[in-house]
Protein backbone atom coordinates (compact mmCIF):
# COMPACT_ATOMS: atom_id res chain seq x y z
CA UNK A 1 0.00 0.00 0.00
CA UNK A 2 1.07 3.62 -0.45
CA UNK A 3 2.35 5.70 2.40
CA UNK A 4 0.53 8.99 3.20
CA UNK A 5 3.02 11.14 1.26
CA UNK A 6 2.97 8.89 -1.79
CA UNK A 7 -0.83 8.71 -1.75
CA UNK A 8 -1.06 12.52 -1.55
CA UNK A 9 1.38 12.95 -4.45
CA UNK A 10 -0.61 10.48 -6.53
CA UNK A 11 -3.90 12.24 -5.74
CA UNK A 12 -2.43 15.62 -6.68
CA UNK A 13 -0.99 14.35 -9.95
CA UNK A 14 -3.90 12.18 -11.02
CA UNK A 15 -6.43 14.92 -11.96
CA UNK A 16 -4.14 16.42 -14.57
CA UNK A 17 -3.20 12.99 -15.89
CA UNK A 18 -6.79 11.79 -16.04
CA UNK A 19 -7.77 14.99 -17.83
CA UNK A 20 -5.00 14.46 -20.39
CA UNK A 21 -3.04 17.61 -19.49
CA UNK A 22 0.06 15.90 -18.09
CA UNK A 23 3.34 15.85 -19.95
CA UNK A 24 5.41 12.76 -20.62
CA UNK A 25 7.67 13.33 -17.59
CA UNK A 26 4.71 13.72 -15.23
CA UNK A 27 3.14 10.51 -16.51
CA UNK A 28 6.41 8.64 -15.88
CA UNK A 29 6.40 9.87 -12.27
CA UNK A 30 3.08 8.15 -11.56
CA UNK A 31 3.81 5.27 -9.23
CA UNK A 32 1.77 2.77 -11.20
CA UNK A 33 3.67 3.54 -14.38
CA UNK A 34 7.08 2.50 -13.11
CA UNK A 35 6.32 -1.16 -12.31
CA UNK A 36 4.25 -1.48 -15.49
CA UNK A 37 7.06 -0.16 -17.68
CA UNK A 38 9.55 -2.37 -15.83
CA UNK A 39 7.37 -5.43 -16.33
CA UNK A 40 6.90 -4.59 -20.02
CA UNK A 41 10.66 -4.32 -20.48
CA UNK A 42 11.37 -7.62 -18.72
CA UNK A 43 8.65 -9.45 -20.67
CA UNK A 44 9.79 -7.97 -23.96
CA UNK A 45 13.45 -8.90 -23.51
CA UNK A 46 12.49 -12.39 -22.35
CA UNK A 47 10.01 -12.94 -25.18
CA UNK A 48 12.31 -11.89 -28.00
CA UNK A 49 15.34 -13.52 -26.41
CA UNK A 50 13.47 -16.80 -26.20
CA UNK A 51 11.93 -16.45 -29.68
CA UNK A 52 15.28 -15.78 -31.34
CA UNK A 53 16.98 -18.65 -29.53
CA UNK A 54 14.11 -21.09 -30.12
CA UNK A 55 13.92 -20.31 -33.83
CA UNK A 56 17.68 -20.71 -34.25
CA UNK A 57 17.71 -23.89 -32.17
CA UNK A 58 14.93 -25.50 -34.22
CA UNK A 59 16.52 -24.47 -37.52
CA UNK A 60 19.91 -25.83 -36.39
CA UNK A 61 18.30 -29.19 -35.57
CA UNK A 62 16.08 -29.48 -38.66
CA UNK A 63 17.47 -27.11 -41.31
CA UNK A 64 13.84 -26.63 -42.38
CA UNK A 65 11.90 -23.41 -43.07
CA UNK A 66 8.74 -25.49 -42.67
CA UNK A 67 9.74 -26.22 -39.07
CA UNK A 68 10.01 -22.47 -38.45
CA UNK A 69 6.52 -22.04 -39.86
CA UNK A 70 5.12 -24.87 -37.74
CA UNK A 71 6.62 -23.23 -34.65
CA UNK A 72 4.52 -20.13 -35.34
CA UNK A 73 1.40 -22.25 -35.76
CA UNK A 74 2.02 -24.10 -32.49
CA UNK A 75 2.38 -20.82 -30.59
CA UNK A 76 -0.75 -19.33 -32.19
CA UNK A 77 -3.26 -22.16 -31.75
CA UNK A 78 -3.64 -21.82 -27.93
CA UNK A 79 -4.74 -18.19 -28.27
CA UNK A 80 -7.36 -19.19 -30.82
CA UNK A 81 -8.63 -22.30 -29.03
CA UNK A 82 -8.74 -20.62 -25.61
CA UNK A 83 -10.47 -17.44 -26.78
CA UNK A 84 -13.69 -18.29 -24.86
CA UNK A 85 -11.65 -18.40 -21.64
CA UNK A 86 -8.77 -15.91 -21.87
CA UNK A 87 -10.75 -12.70 -22.40
CA UNK A 88 -13.38 -13.41 -19.71
CA UNK A 89 -10.58 -14.32 -17.29
CA UNK A 90 -9.04 -10.86 -17.76
CA UNK A 91 -12.45 -9.24 -17.15
CA UNK A 92 -13.43 -11.36 -14.14
CA UNK A 93 -10.21 -11.43 -12.13
CA UNK A 94 -7.51 -8.97 -11.10
CA UNK A 95 -5.57 -8.41 -14.33
CA UNK A 96 -2.31 -7.85 -12.47
CA UNK A 97 -2.48 -11.28 -10.85
CA UNK A 98 -3.53 -13.00 -14.06
CA UNK A 99 -0.53 -11.44 -15.83
CA UNK A 100 1.84 -12.39 -13.02
CA UNK A 101 0.61 -15.99 -12.97
CA UNK A 102 1.03 -16.26 -16.73
CA UNK A 103 4.58 -14.91 -16.41
CA UNK A 104 5.32 -17.58 -13.82
CA UNK A 105 4.20 -20.31 -16.20
CA UNK A 106 6.33 -18.80 -18.98
CA UNK A 107 9.32 -18.88 -16.64
CA UNK A 108 8.76 -22.58 -15.90
CA UNK A 109 8.49 -23.35 -19.63
CA UNK A 110 11.70 -21.44 -20.36
CA UNK A 111 13.58 -23.39 -17.67
CA UNK A 112 12.22 -26.64 -19.13
CA UNK A 113 13.53 -25.62 -22.55
CA UNK A 114 16.94 -24.95 -21.01
CA UNK A 115 16.93 -28.37 -19.37
CA UNK A 116 16.08 -30.04 -22.67
CA UNK A 117 18.76 -28.07 -24.52
CA UNK A 118 21.36 -29.48 -22.10
CA UNK A 119 20.62 -32.98 -23.38
CA UNK A 120 22.03 -32.13 -26.85
CA UNK A 121 18.68 -32.92 -28.52
CA UNK A 122 18.13 -34.29 -32.01
CA UNK A 123 14.32 -34.04 -31.98
CA UNK A 124 12.27 -30.84 -31.99
CA UNK A 125 9.01 -32.43 -30.80
CA UNK A 126 9.61 -31.63 -27.09
CA UNK A 127 10.43 -28.05 -28.06
CA UNK A 128 7.15 -27.82 -29.98
CA UNK A 129 5.26 -29.20 -26.97
CA UNK A 130 6.89 -26.65 -24.68
CA UNK A 131 6.16 -23.90 -27.23
CA UNK A 132 2.47 -24.86 -27.04
CA UNK A 133 2.57 -24.49 -23.24
CA UNK A 134 4.31 -21.15 -23.67
CA UNK A 135 1.63 -20.03 -26.14
CA UNK A 136 -1.07 -21.02 -23.64
CA UNK A 137 0.46 -18.84 -20.92
CA UNK A 138 0.77 -15.94 -23.35
CA UNK A 139 -2.88 -16.38 -24.35
CA UNK A 140 -3.92 -15.64 -20.76
CA UNK A 141 -1.29 -13.04 -19.92
CA UNK A 142 -1.56 -10.92 -23.06
CA UNK A 143 -5.16 -9.65 -22.74
CA UNK A 144 -4.79 -9.06 -19.00
CA UNK A 145 -1.57 -7.05 -19.26
CA UNK A 146 -2.64 -5.09 -22.33
CA UNK A 147 -5.86 -4.05 -20.54
CA UNK A 148 -3.97 -2.39 -17.68
CA UNK A 149 -2.76 0.99 -19.12
CA UNK A 150 -6.14 2.79 -18.93
CA UNK A 151 -6.38 1.79 -15.27
CA UNK A 152 -2.87 3.08 -14.56
CA UNK A 153 -3.18 6.61 -16.00
CA UNK A 154 -6.79 6.90 -17.21
CA UNK A 155 -8.11 7.09 -20.76
CA UNK A 156 -7.06 10.65 -21.54
CA UNK A 157 -3.37 10.11 -20.83
CA UNK A 158 -3.06 6.93 -22.90
CA UNK A 159 -1.34 8.71 -25.83
CA UNK A 160 1.36 9.76 -23.36
CA UNK A 161 1.84 6.37 -21.73
CA UNK A 162 1.67 4.12 -24.77
CA UNK A 163 4.86 5.36 -26.49
CA UNK A 164 6.83 4.57 -23.33
CA UNK A 165 5.18 1.18 -23.04
CA UNK A 166 5.84 0.49 -26.71
CA UNK A 167 9.39 1.82 -26.30
CA UNK A 168 10.19 -0.70 -23.59
CA UNK A 169 8.76 -3.45 -25.76
CA UNK A 170 10.85 -2.36 -28.72
CA UNK A 171 13.92 -2.06 -26.50
CA UNK A 172 13.37 -5.73 -25.82
CA UNK A 173 13.22 -6.32 -29.57
CA UNK A 174 16.80 -4.99 -29.73
CA UNK A 175 18.27 -6.34 -26.51
CA UNK A 176 16.64 -9.77 -26.57
CA UNK A 177 17.72 -10.93 -30.04
CA UNK A 178 21.15 -9.27 -29.85
CA UNK A 179 21.75 -10.90 -26.47
CA UNK A 180 20.50 -14.23 -27.78
CA UNK A 181 23.27 -14.38 -30.38
CA UNK A 182 26.01 -14.12 -27.75
CA UNK A 183 24.27 -16.39 -25.23
CA UNK A 184 23.42 -19.01 -27.85
CA UNK A 185 27.03 -19.00 -29.00
CA UNK A 186 28.06 -19.91 -25.44
CA UNK A 187 25.47 -22.67 -25.03
CA UNK A 188 21.98 -23.34 -26.44
CA UNK A 189 20.53 -23.60 -22.92
CA UNK A 190 21.70 -20.22 -21.62
CA UNK A 191 19.20 -17.94 -23.43
CA UNK A 192 16.28 -20.02 -22.17
CA UNK A 193 17.49 -19.78 -18.57
CA UNK A 194 18.00 -16.03 -18.78
CA UNK A 195 14.51 -15.60 -20.28
CA UNK A 196 13.03 -17.57 -17.38
CA UNK A 197 14.63 -15.25 -14.85
CA UNK A 198 13.34 -12.18 -16.66
CA UNK A 199 9.78 -13.52 -16.61
CA UNK A 200 10.02 -13.93 -12.84
CA UNK A 201 11.17 -10.32 -12.38
CA UNK A 202 8.43 -9.02 -14.69
CA UNK A 203 5.72 -10.98 -12.89
CA UNK A 204 6.88 -9.62 -9.53
CA UNK A 205 6.64 -6.07 -10.91
CA UNK A 206 3.00 -6.62 -11.87
CA UNK A 207 2.13 -7.71 -8.35
CA UNK A 208 3.17 -4.32 -6.90
CA UNK A 209 1.49 -2.25 -9.63
CA UNK A 210 -0.93 0.46 -8.46
CA UNK A 211 -3.80 2.01 -10.43
CA UNK A 212 -5.68 5.32 -10.40
CA UNK A 213 -8.92 3.61 -11.39
CA UNK A 214 -10.56 0.46 -10.13
CA UNK A 215 -11.07 -2.37 -12.60
CA UNK A 216 -14.70 -2.87 -13.60
CA UNK A 217 -15.21 -6.62 -13.28
CA UNK A 218 -17.89 -8.58 -15.10
CA UNK A 219 -20.48 -10.86 -13.53
CA UNK A 220 -18.73 -14.06 -12.45
CA UNK A 221 -21.91 -16.07 -12.91
CA UNK A 222 -22.04 -15.64 -16.68
CA UNK A 223 -20.76 -18.31 -19.04
CA UNK A 224 -17.31 -17.73 -20.51
CA UNK A 225 -18.45 -18.64 -24.01
CA UNK A 226 -21.24 -16.04 -23.98
CA UNK A 227 -18.83 -13.45 -22.63
CA UNK A 228 -16.29 -14.22 -25.36
CA UNK A 229 -18.99 -13.94 -28.03
CA UNK A 230 -19.84 -10.50 -26.66
CA UNK A 231 -16.25 -9.45 -27.28
CA UNK A 232 -16.35 -10.71 -30.86
CA UNK A 233 -19.68 -9.00 -31.50
CA UNK A 234 -18.44 -5.74 -30.02
CA UNK A 235 -15.45 -5.74 -32.37
CA UNK A 236 -17.56 -6.74 -35.37
CA UNK A 237 -20.07 -3.91 -34.77
CA UNK A 238 -17.41 -1.20 -34.46
CA UNK A 239 -15.90 -0.46 -37.88
CA UNK A 240 -12.96 1.40 -36.38
CA UNK A 241 -12.03 -1.49 -34.08
CA UNK A 242 -12.60 -4.14 -36.74
CA UNK A 243 -10.67 -2.17 -39.36
CA UNK A 244 -7.69 -1.41 -37.09
CA UNK A 245 -7.36 -4.97 -35.78
CA UNK A 246 -7.86 -6.71 -39.12
CA UNK A 247 -5.57 -4.31 -41.01
CA UNK A 248 -2.69 -5.23 -38.74
CA UNK A 249 -3.55 -8.92 -38.90
CA UNK A 250 -3.58 -9.26 -42.67
CA UNK A 251 -0.68 -6.86 -43.27
CA UNK A 252 1.69 -8.71 -40.94
CA UNK A 253 0.23 -12.09 -41.89
CA UNK A 254 1.55 -11.60 -45.42
CA UNK A 255 4.61 -9.63 -44.37
CA UNK A 256 5.87 -11.97 -41.65
CA UNK A 257 9.44 -12.17 -42.93
CA UNK A 258 11.03 -11.94 -39.47
CA UNK A 259 10.16 -15.59 -38.85
CA UNK A 260 12.48 -16.54 -41.71
CA UNK A 261 15.49 -14.63 -40.38
CA UNK A 262 17.39 -17.79 -39.30
CA UNK A 263 17.14 -19.04 -42.90
CA UNK A 264 17.78 -15.58 -44.38
CA UNK A 265 20.94 -15.16 -42.29
CA UNK A 266 22.36 -18.56 -43.17
CA UNK A 267 21.17 -19.22 -46.73
CA UNK A 268 20.88 -15.77 -48.30
CA UNK A 269 23.33 -13.60 -46.34
CA UNK A 270 25.85 -16.21 -45.20
CA UNK A 271 26.41 -14.85 -41.67
CA UNK A 272 26.93 -16.54 -38.30
CA UNK A 273 25.17 -16.53 -34.92
CA UNK A 274 26.26 -13.09 -33.70
CA UNK A 275 25.42 -11.37 -37.00
CA UNK A 276 22.08 -13.20 -36.97
CA UNK A 277 21.42 -11.87 -33.47
CA UNK A 278 21.99 -8.30 -34.64
CA UNK A 279 19.86 -8.90 -37.72
CA UNK A 280 17.11 -10.08 -35.40
CA UNK A 281 17.65 -6.91 -33.34
CA UNK A 282 17.39 -4.57 -36.36
CA UNK A 283 13.57 -4.31 -36.16
CA UNK A 284 13.88 -3.13 -32.58
CA UNK A 285 16.33 -0.39 -33.53
CA UNK A 286 13.90 1.07 -36.04
CA UNK A 287 10.97 0.72 -33.68
CA UNK A 288 12.76 2.35 -30.75
CA UNK A 289 13.85 5.32 -32.87
CA UNK A 290 10.27 5.94 -34.00
CA UNK A 291 8.83 5.27 -30.54
CA UNK A 292 11.13 7.89 -28.98
CA UNK A 293 9.77 10.43 -31.43
CA UNK A 294 6.21 9.41 -30.59
CA UNK A 295 6.95 9.71 -26.86
CA UNK A 296 8.01 13.32 -27.30
CA UNK A 297 5.50 14.20 -30.00
CA UNK A 298 2.54 11.78 -29.95
CA UNK A 299 0.47 11.58 -33.10
CA UNK A 300 -2.56 13.81 -32.58
CA UNK A 301 -4.12 14.52 -35.98
CA UNK A 302 -5.04 12.38 -39.00
CA UNK A 303 -4.21 9.23 -37.04
CA UNK A 304 -6.28 7.03 -39.36
CA UNK A 305 -4.44 8.15 -42.48
CA UNK A 306 -1.12 7.88 -40.65
CA UNK A 307 -1.90 4.26 -39.79
CA UNK A 308 -2.52 3.36 -43.43
CA UNK A 309 0.65 5.17 -44.53
CA UNK A 310 2.71 3.32 -41.92
CA UNK A 311 1.44 -0.09 -43.04
CA UNK A 312 2.28 0.85 -46.64
CA UNK A 313 5.89 1.60 -45.69
CA UNK A 314 5.98 -1.72 -43.82
CA UNK A 315 5.01 -3.51 -47.03
CA UNK A 316 7.61 -1.64 -49.10
CA UNK A 317 10.35 -2.49 -46.58
CA UNK A 318 9.35 -6.15 -46.70
CA UNK A 319 9.64 -6.21 -50.50
CA UNK A 320 13.12 -4.68 -50.26
CA UNK A 321 14.16 -7.34 -47.74
CA UNK A 322 13.02 -10.07 -50.08
CA UNK A 323 15.07 -8.77 -53.01
CA UNK A 324 18.41 -8.22 -51.27
CA UNK A 325 21.31 -10.56 -50.55
CA UNK A 326 23.36 -7.81 -48.92
CA UNK A 327 23.58 -7.82 -45.12
CA UNK A 328 23.59 -4.02 -44.75
CA UNK A 329 20.60 -3.56 -47.05
CA UNK A 330 18.72 -6.29 -45.21
CA UNK A 331 19.54 -4.65 -41.89
CA UNK A 332 18.30 -1.23 -43.09
CA UNK A 333 15.15 -2.75 -44.59
CA UNK A 334 14.33 -4.37 -41.24
CA UNK A 335 14.93 -1.07 -39.44
CA UNK A 336 12.60 0.80 -41.82
CA UNK A 337 9.76 -1.74 -41.90
CA UNK A 338 9.75 -2.12 -38.13
CA UNK A 339 9.85 1.64 -37.58
CA UNK A 340 6.77 1.94 -39.75
CA UNK A 341 5.12 -0.95 -37.94
CA UNK A 342 5.71 0.74 -34.58
CA UNK A 343 3.62 3.72 -35.74
CA UNK A 344 0.76 1.37 -36.57
CA UNK A 345 1.19 -0.45 -33.26
CA UNK A 346 1.13 2.85 -31.34
CA UNK A 347 -2.06 4.04 -33.04
CA UNK A 348 -3.81 0.71 -32.56
CA UNK A 349 -2.53 0.48 -28.96
CA UNK A 350 -4.19 3.80 -28.10
CA UNK A 351 -7.27 3.45 -30.28
CA UNK A 352 -8.48 0.03 -29.11
CA UNK A 353 -8.57 0.75 -25.33
CA UNK A 354 -10.20 4.13 -25.95
CA UNK A 355 -12.88 2.57 -28.13
CA UNK A 356 -13.65 -0.13 -25.54
CA UNK A 357 -15.41 0.28 -22.15
CA UNK A 358 -13.42 -1.17 -19.26
CA UNK A 359 -15.83 -4.02 -18.47
CA UNK A 360 -15.32 -5.29 -22.06
CA UNK A 361 -11.63 -4.53 -22.39
CA UNK A 362 -10.24 -7.94 -21.47
CA UNK A 363 -12.46 -9.68 -24.02
CA UNK A 364 -11.69 -7.20 -26.77
CA UNK A 365 -7.97 -7.45 -26.00
CA UNK A 366 -8.30 -11.23 -26.15
CA UNK A 367 -9.82 -10.94 -29.62
CA UNK A 368 -7.04 -8.53 -30.57
CA UNK A 369 -4.45 -10.96 -29.19
CA UNK A 370 -5.82 -13.69 -31.45
CA UNK A 371 -5.57 -11.33 -34.42
CA UNK A 372 -2.02 -10.37 -33.40
CA UNK A 373 -1.19 -14.06 -32.98
CA UNK A 374 -2.64 -14.70 -36.42
CA UNK A 375 -0.47 -11.95 -37.88
CA UNK A 376 2.73 -12.97 -36.07
CA UNK A 377 2.68 -16.69 -35.33
CA UNK A 378 0.28 -17.70 -38.11
CA UNK A 379 2.16 -15.30 -40.38
CA UNK A 380 5.31 -17.23 -39.53
CA UNK A 381 3.57 -20.43 -40.58
CA UNK A 382 2.45 -18.82 -43.85
CA UNK A 383 5.98 -17.54 -44.49
CA UNK A 384 7.46 -20.99 -43.86
CA UNK A 385 5.07 -22.64 -46.32
CA UNK A 386 5.61 -19.90 -48.92
CA UNK A 387 9.40 -20.21 -48.58
CA UNK A 388 9.12 -23.96 -49.07
CA UNK A 389 7.04 -23.49 -52.24
CA UNK A 390 8.67 -20.45 -53.85
CA UNK A 391 12.03 -19.98 -52.11
CA UNK A 392 12.91 -17.55 -49.34
CA UNK A 393 13.37 -14.36 -51.41
CA UNK A 394 10.29 -14.71 -53.66
CA UNK A 395 8.12 -15.64 -50.66
CA UNK A 396 9.10 -12.42 -48.87
CA UNK A 397 8.55 -10.27 -51.97
CA UNK A 398 5.12 -11.80 -52.56
CA UNK A 399 4.19 -11.26 -48.91
CA UNK A 400 5.21 -7.59 -48.95
CA UNK A 401 3.29 -7.03 -52.18
CA UNK A 402 0.15 -8.59 -50.70
CA UNK A 403 0.52 -6.26 -47.71
CA UNK A 404 0.27 -3.29 -50.08
CA UNK A 405 -2.82 -4.83 -51.67
CA UNK A 406 -4.38 -5.15 -48.21
CA UNK A 407 -3.80 -1.45 -47.56
CA UNK A 408 -5.65 -0.48 -50.74
CA UNK A 409 -8.60 -2.79 -49.99
CA UNK A 410 -8.89 -1.64 -46.36
CA UNK A 411 -8.83 2.03 -47.40
CA UNK A 412 -11.98 1.37 -49.40
CA UNK A 413 -13.65 -1.08 -46.98
CA UNK A 414 -13.11 0.92 -43.76
CA UNK A 415 -13.56 4.64 -44.52
CA UNK A 416 -14.40 5.43 -40.88
CA UNK A 417 -10.97 4.19 -39.80
CA UNK A 418 -9.27 6.19 -42.55
CA UNK A 419 -11.11 9.35 -41.50
CA UNK A 420 -10.31 9.17 -37.76
CA UNK A 421 -8.64 12.49 -36.99
CA UNK A 422 -8.03 12.58 -33.21
CA UNK A 423 -7.97 9.81 -30.63
CA UNK A 424 -10.78 11.65 -28.83
CA UNK A 425 -13.02 10.73 -31.76
CA UNK A 426 -13.13 7.08 -30.61
CA UNK A 427 -13.17 7.59 -26.80
CA UNK A 428 -16.33 5.78 -25.69
CA UNK A 429 -16.10 6.77 -22.03
CA UNK A 430 -15.65 10.42 -22.85
CA UNK A 431 -14.07 13.46 -21.24
CA UNK A 432 -16.80 13.87 -18.61
CA UNK A 433 -16.42 10.33 -17.32
CA UNK A 434 -12.64 10.75 -17.03
CA UNK A 435 -13.03 13.96 -15.07
CA UNK A 436 -15.49 12.30 -12.71
CA UNK A 437 -13.18 9.34 -11.99
CA UNK A 438 -12.05 9.21 -8.36
CA UNK A 439 -8.29 9.92 -8.35
CA UNK A 440 -7.19 7.38 -5.78
CA UNK A 441 -4.63 4.63 -5.90
CA UNK A 442 -5.88 1.04 -5.67
CA UNK A 443 -3.65 -1.61 -4.18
Amino acid sequence: MDGPDERLATQQAAPEILAGRAGAAQVLLMRGVRPFVSASLMFSIATFLLAAALGKHIYDITGSTLALGLLGLVEFLPALLLLPVTGPTADRFDRRRVGALAAGVEAVVAVAMAAYALTDPTSVLPLFALAACYGTARAFGGPAIRSLPPLIVGQRALPRLMPFSAGTIQAGVIVGPALSGFLYDADEAVPYGVAGGLYVVGGASLLVLHTVRAQVRTDEGRRSWHMAIEGLRFVRRDQVLLGAISLDMFAVLFGGAVALLPAIAEDRLGVGNVAYGWLRAAPGIGAVAVTLVLAMRPARRSVGQLMFAAVSVFGIGTVALGFTRNYVVAFVALVVLSGADSISVFIRGVMIPLATPDHMRGRVMSVDSVFIGASNELGAFESGIAALLFGIGPAIVIGGSLTLVVVVIWCVAFPRLRHVDRFDDVDVEGRDLERSSVPVTHS
